[in-house]
């Protein structure tokens, strides 16, 4: 990313977040890799939890009301947040080393918690194989489908933080520590 687009953009934008300072810096290559990856990953979620009617998984239990909003809102920020790992040709972002900051690490893995929660949430409770040897036929209706909302906020949440994180790391700097002892 151009620093000095960025600095030029957060100085008459003092009050604007990081994170949508970060989204109106993004080309079309980055729309283009969220349209796509969101797109992916609904279907990668939709087609075994059947929220996309198919010939190739059955569903026991029918979908509720509240799963087609969390499968979309899940793949929405899934895939703003696989764009956030694109790099912008002739960017600032070139020079770097390619290694990742503990942030960016963690922010990764709560995006991958969080689509993971997700799809759990979802999917129907009697047909998930996981479920059904972890707590049987009864548990999974009398404990794992009332836990469901819960694991969709949580999974939502997750995913929209990490999101947060990557994008508000696309336009901050941070200062390294200094070590004792150097200067």
């Amino acid at each position: 990313m151009n620093y000095s687009a960025v600095l030029e953009l957060e100085s008459s934008h003092k009050k604007r977040p990081d994170a949508l300072t970060a989204l109106s810096l993004w080309t079309g290559r980055h729309i283009l890799v969220a349209a796509v990856a969101a797109l992916v990953v609904a279907v990668l979620i939709g087609l075994p939890s059947v929220l996309i009617p198919n010939p190739f998984f059955t569903r026991d239990i029918p979908a509720v009301g509240w799963n087609y909003p969390v499968w979309i809102l899940t793949s929405i920020l899934s895939g703003m947040l696989i764009a956030t790992f694109v790099r912008t040709p002739g960017g600032d972002d070139d020079d770097d080393d390619g290694t990742e900051t503990p942030q960016q690490r963690r922010a990764g893995r709560f995006g991958m918690v969080g689509g993971i929660l997700a799809w759990f949430a979802v999917g129907c409770p009697v047909c998930n194989k996981l479920v059904l040897l972890a707590v049987g036929y009864s548990g999974a209706l009398t404990w794992f489908a009332p836990a469901q909302p819960y694991l969709a906020a949580g999974g939502l949440a997750l995913t929209a933080v990490a999101l947060y994180w990557r994008l508000r790391g696309q336009v901050s700097c941070p200062v390294p520590l200094r070590r004792e002892g150097k200067e």
